[in-house]
């Protein structure tokens, strides 16, 4: 077996501790370091004997890891991805890639001209559901794609807006929620060229919306909906649906439904439909079931990182990949703000590792 590769921690908050923890629980790998300037980070690196750094500047300059998760807010993600590529360290970093498009095309163009590995945090693709649609779809398993609907229609308590920019502009289920879906749509259906979208206040009447409609058109011909809230109880969201998150309680419910020619497919649970014999709507419906079984995304991102490190995997969400779902989102965003048909921005996509 090869040795364990020795994995950098760039951001030690609530999703850097969830990474720390499928590092320790990993065989492909171990923590190397933790770089974030905090005390409890530093405490959490004294805890287990490990290297602390302030920042990912000074730990590089001590040392060079097999590779790095990139785990702080945002807008650090661009600028400590790219002090490791051009140190020659693969970095997986969290998602969103960047706070911008603008931002993310800087980490589009380091790896091309780097040619270091980028694996983008989108871990939702590592789920064997989203795997399986993706192949199912991509295969004409259910004929052409014609419609897509997905939603995501959950309650936030109370409490979650005593946060204050939780309750302001870019702080609602479009910029924070919506880029998982929109992300897996992508990877499931192709690429998206124009997007529509109004937003409304008028449940919670804060500055922010709290619900949102939106029509897709893929490149394909396909078109998509998304009906979008974060006010109403409800099992019609990933979160809950898909049993992915333990810290969420499973309901049964949909959340994407993807309609072909030649028959349809739900999701969470794959639910199969199509006519066996004669089509059309007065013939019953053949229901299948075509399951997988589950597979902890998080965990399944760290091996895929550790392969793509070795070489022997190419990274499933490259950067100019993650950095198109952002497009979307900013699309939908500017769509919503203006009234108008808007199309993803373009990305300029060089040759290098890692990079589509």
């Amino acid at each position: 077996m090869s040795k364990p590769l020795q994995i950098a921690l760039v951001g030690a908050g609530l999703i850097g501790r969830a990474h720390l923890l499928r590092i320790e629980a990993s065989p492909d790998c171990a923590l190397a370091a933790i770089c974030d300037p905090t005390e409890a980070a530093k405490a959490i690196a004294a805890e287990r004997n490990l290297r602390w750094f302030p920042s990912q500047q000074e730990m590089l300059a001590a040392m060079k890891p097999d590779g790095a998760i990139i785990a702080t807010p945002n807008a650090l993600h661009v600028p400590g991805a790219i002090d490791c590529l051009e140190a020659g360290v693969p970095v997986l970093v969290e998602k969103p890639l960047a706070e911008s498009v603008a931002a993310a095309q800087q980490l589009v163009d380091a790896q091309a001209r780097t040619g270091v590995a980028v694996l983008a945090g989108h871990h939702r693709r590592h789920n064997p559901i989203v795997k399986a649609a993706r192949r199912i779809v991509g295969e004409g398993g259910i004929g052409r794609l014609v419609a897509v609907n997905a939603l995501f229609l959950i309650k936030k308590p109370d409490d979650y807006f005593d946060v204050a920019w939780r309750r302001e502009p870019g702080g609602g289920p479009v910029l924070i929620n919506l880029i998982h879906d929109i992300d897996n749509l992508r990877f499931i259906c192709g690429e998206i060229d124009s997007v529509q979208a109004i937003t409304s206040n008028a449940t919670r009447g804060f500055a922010v919306e709290d619900s949102a409609a939106l029509i897709f058109r893929f490149s394909n011909g396909a078109l998509g909906t998304a009906t979008v809230s974060d006010v109403t109880p409800s099992p019609w969201s990933w979160e809950l649906s898909s049993g992915e998150n333990k810290a969420y309680p499973q309901r049964e419910g949909h959340c994407y439904l993807i309609a072909g020619s030649e028959g349809s497919l739900a999701l969470p649970k794959l639910d199969f439909w199509h006519y066996r014999d004669k089509a059309g709507w007065w013939e019953p419906l053949q229901h299948e079931s075509r399951g997988v079984e589950p597979v902890e995304p998080l965990a399944e991102q760290l091996r895929h990182f550790c392969a793509v490190i070795r070489g022997s995997e190419a990274p499933l969400t490259g950067a100019a990949d993650a950095a198109r779902t952002l497009a979307v989102v900013e699309a939908v965003a500017e769509a919503a703000r203006t009234g108008a048909t808007v199309k993803p921005a373009p990305l300029r996509v060089l040759s290098g590792t890692g990079a589509a």
